[in-house]
């Protein structure tokens, strides 16, 4: 592109935001495929953390998570498997409990996670909530779970539900992750693995792989844009007014 046409476009824009006398121009962004283009990509294995939600001996929750591990693992993924034992209710104790400090450390580290809750009067359990509910939205200026990938599962009992993922779709979305179209449901779980706990042979696990990999495939495309694909106008405008007061401030 010549400098005459990329003056051209420019005075093309400023023309546009004429008609937006609400946006702030020198604030306002025009999205590019070069910004969303990383120049210098990340290199190691993307990182995954894994939350399920029972604590029984026998979780079925916690093997349907361990077989998207292993999937996630042969992809050539890093995982970590929370245990939510010992993990106190929301707001029963203080954030420093050790329990709380080695989730929030591994949502941290995480580029992408798993949730999978079973499904217990028709919503997701408690315990899977609880996990959540330790996850701030921020900490100070870290976000630790914006932008981040995000596969939702379930295990149900009885017939196939999505009562629960479909629950776990509103948490990720209000934790701000990138939570992808695919998901799974499986029924009557207790018929699903055998007795050293792997998931047998069939639609249902066949469509748990098609997730890990779908999952896998969304962390590669994002973790390396992510800061800019949740770059948000509200909060670069929030942003500059509250710098405006800061300077305001000093300058009295």
């Amino acid at each position: 592109m010549s400098n005459s046409e990329s003056l051209a476009g420019v005075s093309a824009a400023w023309a546009l935001l004429a008609d937006l006398p609400c946006v702030d121009p020198a604030l306002f962004d025009r999205p590019t495929l070069d910004r969303l283009t990383p120049h210098v990509p990340a290199e190691h294995a993307p990182r995954f953390l894994l939350l399920y939600g029972s604590l029984r001996d026998r979780s079925f929750s916690r093997l349907a998570t361990e077989e998207a591990g292993r999937l996630l693992t042969a992809m050539g993924g890093e995982v970590r498997i929370f245990d939510p034992r010992d993990l106190p209710l929301p707001d029963s104790a203080p954030e420093s409990h050790p329990k709380v400090q080695e989730l929030r450390s591994l949502a941290q580290w995480a580029e992408g996670m798993v949730w999978c809750s079973p499904e217990r009067h028709g919503a997701m359990t408690g315990i899977m909530k609880a996990q959540i509910d330790w996850i701030p939205l921020n900490v100070g200026a870290v976000r630790p779970t914006q932008g981040k990938t995000l596969a939702v599962m379930q295990v149900s009992g009885g017939s196939q539900s999505f009562n629960a993922v479909n629950q776990l779709r509103v948490l990720g979305r209000w934790m701000r992750m990138i939570t992808i179209p695919n998901q799974s449901s499986i029924a009557k779980a207790f018929m699903e693995f055998d007795e050293a706990g792997r998931m047998k042979p069939s639609a249902y696990y066949e469509r748990v792989v098609d997730v890990m990999e779908e999952l896998f495939k969304f962390t590669l495309l994002t973790r390396d844009v992510a800061p800019y694909l949740v770059d948000r106008y509200s909060e670069r405008k929030e942003s500059a007014e509250a710098l405006s007061k800061r300077v305001n401030q000093r300058a009295i």
